[in-house]
């Protein structure tokens, strides 16, 4: 769920904001992996040919938490404008509870995602170890290079989609 995320790191520096006024979308460059769920999906609002590359009036509110709520890495997250809708959405509450949670246990779960033509996107708690025997920092939601030509090895940095990079196999 694209929601679960504090607002002071949805606020940082270098990220985007767009409203239509019902919600908030936010855009984290730094998380895309240029996956393009967003714009194949719902072109008439994630255009990347575009400048704003968002057009929050492209389409209904509903459609364009559907599509958010898709993005592999949480680069697309949203909220409402309205708090009092935040707090009656029941992902405010489940943002409660894992926030509750998370105080008490660390969740060993780990999922990893093979996007088709894209990286390996891991989700979790994890400890990366560098090639110098250094522990890496990663973050909840970390993609990771498949087509060899990232500048930031071992991430994603969105390069398979310069290259054309396919595998026949994921």
């Amino acid at each position: 769920m694209s929601w679960l995320f504090d607002d002071e790191d949805l606020e940082a520096r270098g990220n985007r904001q767009y409203t239509n006024g019902e919600i908030t979308v936010f855009w984290q460059p730094g998380k895309c992996i240029h996956a393009a769920y967003c714009y194949r999906e719902l072109i008439e609002v994630f255009n990347p040919r575009r400048r704003p590359w968002v057009n929050m009036h492209g389409a209904p509110t509903e459609k364009i938490i559907e599509v958010v709520n898709k993005c592999p890495t949480d680069a697309l997250t949203w909220r409402w404008n309205d708090n009092e809708k935040n707090k009656s959405n029941p992902a405010y509450k489940i943002k409660q509870a894992i926030k509750h949670e998370q105080a008490l246990l660390r969740d060993d779960t780990v999922f990893i995602h093979v996007a088709k033509d894209g990286p390996l996107v891991v989700k979790g708690t994890y400890d990366l170890i560098g090639t110098n025997g250094e522990k890496l920092q990663v973050q909840p939601v970390t993609a990771f290079c498949r087509c060899g030509a990232s500048r930031k090895q071992p991430f994603c940095d969105g390069s398979h989609t310069k290259t054309g990079f396919k595998d026949e196999n994921s």
